[in-house]
């Protein structure tokens, strides 16, 4: 469950988009995949040994919290929690875009796509309150729906698979810059490695299930989207691929007609959507966390019958509601709003792994006595890499968004200075 968490946090919505926005960089797409795989394993290596180091509730924010103190660990679960319910806005628009190949009807009618997208918020919001197997038996469920037809169009692509139709660098752009551009592209796709440390006190043996479930939930994701993008670059013209609205959809209607655009459509509704399932878990358990550390609101710590952070859960849900009413109620200038908050929710997701590989060697100096020298080689390699990998992310969001990221995080000081008068006062 823990490793399908991960793997539908991750496959969203961009990998169905991602081989048509990489398709005019040809084969220098593939280096910049293979540098932002290893960042990104650098940085499932560095979760897994936080995880088996502390394997506590809260994820990022926890590990924070442990290397860096309380101010560290509220600033992050703070924009992180924010992150987190702001980005499942995206995901059930992405879910409602997919449905108009079912039901043409919500491509032209907005408050009815509105409602369909605010309804499956609440589904999921009702699923993860009936404790975390529930949601994990969805998760499961949904991963192996969404991976089903992504690798039958990948793998069987391959057989109709055309070498001419591969060029390293088709319209001849600066190798760097070129190089430079696919690495933005693709850093989005790593978001969500990090999932299956959020629910650690309702996993089993999270120092050993935790680890493994997110370097093979890694593993398993980098090996899809690489094939993927080979693949559908070998099937298609550049040009055409480039042009492509739905590159799946359009590979499996080459191959098997409408019955294959049908079967694709319907793998990126489930996608959407388990990864909404599992994202919309997270926003519960971070808040929960620093509210049993004092840091955020109580509140957001009281759990119902099955254990679940019913506060935190519903209140995301609710905020998550006004963000897509805006969206959808809004017209130019709403979608405009949105569009800005959902990238700078992405911005902001990526801060937190940054801080996490400095936390993994804090941590591991606070328990000096427990690591000898050589003990430091690895976690010290791969926390450098995840770091640099981190910084590169950020910088890849733009000046304007680092700036509102940064403007965000500073509306949190005078929540934080007020749960230091409460924490105080009792």
């Amino acid at each position: 469950m823990c490793t399908a968490l991960v793997v539908g946090n991750m496959i969203g919505s961009g990998v169905f988009l991602l081989p048509a926005s990489l398709a005019p960089f040809g084969g220098v797409s593939m280096l910049g995949w293979l540098l932002t795989s290893c960042g990104a394993i650098c940085l499932a290596l560095v979760f897994a040994r936080l995880s088996s180091i502390l394997p506590r509730e809260g994820g990022p924010y926890a590990y924070i919290h442990a290397g860096f103190g309380d101010f560290a660990g509220f600033w992050i679960a703070w924009g992180y929690w924010i992150a987190l319910w702001a980005g499942n806005a995206a995901l059930a628009v992405a879910a409602t875009s997919y449905m108009q190949v079912f039901f043409p009807i919500l491509g032209h009618n907005e408050p009815l796509a509105g409602a369909v997208a605010i309804g499956l918020i609440w589904i999921v919001t009702w699923i993860n309150s009936r404790g975390a197997r529930s949601s994990g038996v969805v998760a499961v469920v949904t991963t192996l729906l969404k991976l089903l037809p992504l690798a039958a169009v990948t793998f069987i692509g391959f057989f109709h698979f055309q070498p001419d139709n591969l060029a390293f660098n088709p319209h001849n752009k600066p190798l760097l810059s070129s190089l430079s551009a696919t690495m933005a592209l693709t850093l989005w796709a790593f978001l969500g490695l990090e999932s299956a440390s959020v629910p650690a006190g309702d996993v089993v043996e999270p120092e050993k299930t935790i680890p493994r479930a997110t370097v093979i939930g890694t593993l398993l994701a980098t090996v899809l989207y690489i094939l993927s993008t080979v693949s559908l670059m070998g099937l298609m013209p550049v040009d055409v691929l480039a042009a492509s609205q739905a590159p799946f959809a359009d590979a499996a209607k080459l191959m098997w007609g409408d019955w294959g655009y049908w079967l694709v459509g319907f793998g990126a509704v489930v996608s959407c959507f388990g990864a909404l399932n599992g994202w919309s878990l997270m926003q519960a358990h971070v808040p929960a966390a620093a509210a049993k550390d004092g840091l955020f609101p109580s509140r957001f710590d009281q759990r119902n019958a099955a254990g679940v952070p019913i506060f935190g859960l519903v209140l995301s849900s609710a905020l998550v509601t006004i963000l897509m009413a805006m969206k959808y109620a809004g017209g130019d200038s709403g979608v405009k709003i949105f569009e800005f908050i959902i990238l700078l929710a992405t911005a902001t997701t990526l801060l937190p792994y940054a801080f996490c590989s400095m936390a993994l060697i804090a941590i591991m100096l606070m328990r000096g006595k427990a690591f000898a020298p050589k003990d430091y080689i690895a976690p010290g390699f791969f926390a450098g890499i995840g770091f640099v990998y981190s910084l590169w992310a950020l910088y890849g969001s733009g000046a304007d968004i680092v700036m509102w990221g940064m403007l965000l995080l500073l509306l949190g000081l005078p929540i934080y200075v007020w749960q230091l008068k409460e924490r105080h006062a009792n």
